[in-house]
């Protein structure tokens, strides 16, 4: 099959997602953002988050599931942060004809406990030949998950 995806491929559902991150899964609440947290939230991670985000938290931790454009199409992600580290990053849904390698734990766990760290991850997120604007999208997402949670209440 050459390395390229259908126009969408689902590799984990939503609750599967969410199931994996909490024992008992807690009920989806809203994060309401202002004009000012939406314009650093852009500054920081090159995505504009919207007014809401739905995220799911329980026991000093949150999940969220978040949208960020590989090159054309949305790459959806399921995020969990707990004491300010990235939990878990997983590829729930990718729509992209290259890059797809990112789907893959030997990637996604670069990002297992990165945190920020003057508005970037702690770490070097290494790239994959032919799937770099997948691999920055992955590192914009960890950094908007990671800052969503900073903004919650205590």
């Amino acid at each position: 099959m050459s390395g390229y995806t259908s126009a969408e491929d689902v590799y984990l559902s939503v609750p599967d997602f969410m199931a994996e991150q909490f024992e008992t899964v807690p009920s989806p609440a809203m994060l309401w953002l202002d004009d000012g947290q939406r314009a650093q939230a852009r500054e920081l991670s090159g995505e504009d988050p919207g007014f809401r985000q739905r995220y799911w938290r329980q026991d000093g931790k949150s999940a969220w599931v978040l949208n960020v454009i590989g090159r054309d199409h949305p790459i959806t992600l399921g995020i969990s942060v707990e004491a300010g580290k990235i939990a878990g990053l997983r590829v729930l849904v990718y729509r992209e004809s290259r890059g797809w390698e990112v789907r893959h734990p030997f990637f996604t766990r670069q990002f297992d406990q990165a945190q920020l760290e003057n508005g970037r991850l702690d770490r070097p997120i290494d790239n994959i030949t032919g799937a770099t604007l997948s691999v920055n999208a992955l590192q914009r997402a960890a950094k908007l998950a990671l800052w969503l949670d900073q903004q919650l209440p205590d």
